[in-house]
């Protein structure tokens, strides 16, 4: 079965132990989703110098995020990785991608993950965002990558499409003008699938400007745009943006 492509906005790492409205409708997705052989994941918070995974057994969970209550660093989530699925990203990708077990699953993934199947029970092997690549070289690795979809693989991307954690106002419930006007211009492109103005995110104008001072976050809605495809159905959900600069819109290709 040919599998969808989904891309999170996972903001907060409280989602993975919180109730609220977007990890409602991420287990609303584990249920009513086709169950994964395996889980691609590309996750924000894996920058790295070079494009890199894992062919670990066991990979690590990594609680790389700080000042949070002890519960969120309590949680478990015991994935397997899978050295089969890493293998074939590294002949999808190339001889340039670098196994590097020194990391593992942190919570750009694990907090949603944790959510959608919480049995931990699917093997998962997350590969970093190279800091060093332009967009559009994202947007050409998820191309490649797309083939898994159909021996049984989930890519997940995991990101936000908004994240400025410089001018976040932690008691504004909705976002600034200019963080919605970014977020919608992105929405309007991809659902007519002007893939250029995603990948060239500056054609949005001034919002673009403060939408991130740091592309990591939004570079992995490139993979999964990557590894849709034009006949693909597109969901939007999650459709907000929080906090004055942080949207948690995410998309389902299927």
């Amino acid at each position: 079965m040919k599998m969808p492509v989904l891309f999170v906005g996972h903001g907060s790492p409280m989602n993975a132990i919180e109730n609220n409205e977007f990890t409602r409708t991420w287990k609303e997705l584990g249920k009513v989703l086709p169950k994964p052989e395996a889980i691609l994941a590309i996750s924000a918070h894996w920058y790295t110098e070079g494009t890199r995974t894992s062919d670990a057994e066991v990979p690590a969970m990594i609680y790389d995020m700080y000042g949070f209550p002890e519960e969120l660093y309590e949680l478990k989530y015991p994935v397997k990785g899978s050295p089969v699925l890493a293998n074939k990203i590294k002949s999808r990708i190339g001889e340039h991608l670098i196994f590097d077990n020194r990391f593992g699953i942190d919570h750009g993934s694990w907090s949603v993950l944790c959510q959608m199947y919480p049995e931990a029970d699917i093997p998962v092997v997350q590969l970093s965002v190279n800091c060093n690549e332009p967009a559009r070289k994202h947007f050409e690795m998820g191309e490649a990558l797309k083939v898994i979809r159909e021996e049984g693989v989930l890519i997940f991307a995991s990101g936000n499409v908004v994240h400025n954690l410089a001018l976040v106002n932690w008691n504004m419930a909705g976002g600034y003008e200019w963080a919605q006007e970014f977020d919608d211009y992105i929405k309007f492109s991809i659902l007519h699938r002007n893939l250029d103005a995603v990948i060239d995110w500056h054609t949005a104008g001034s919002s673009a400007d403060k939408a991130f001072y740091t592309p990591d976050h939004y570079y992995p809605l490139l993979y999964a745009l990557g590894a849709s495809e034009a006949s693909d159905e597109t969901e939007v959900f999650n459709d907000k943006c929080i906090m004055g600069a942080m949207s948690m819109t995410g998309y389902l290709f299927k």
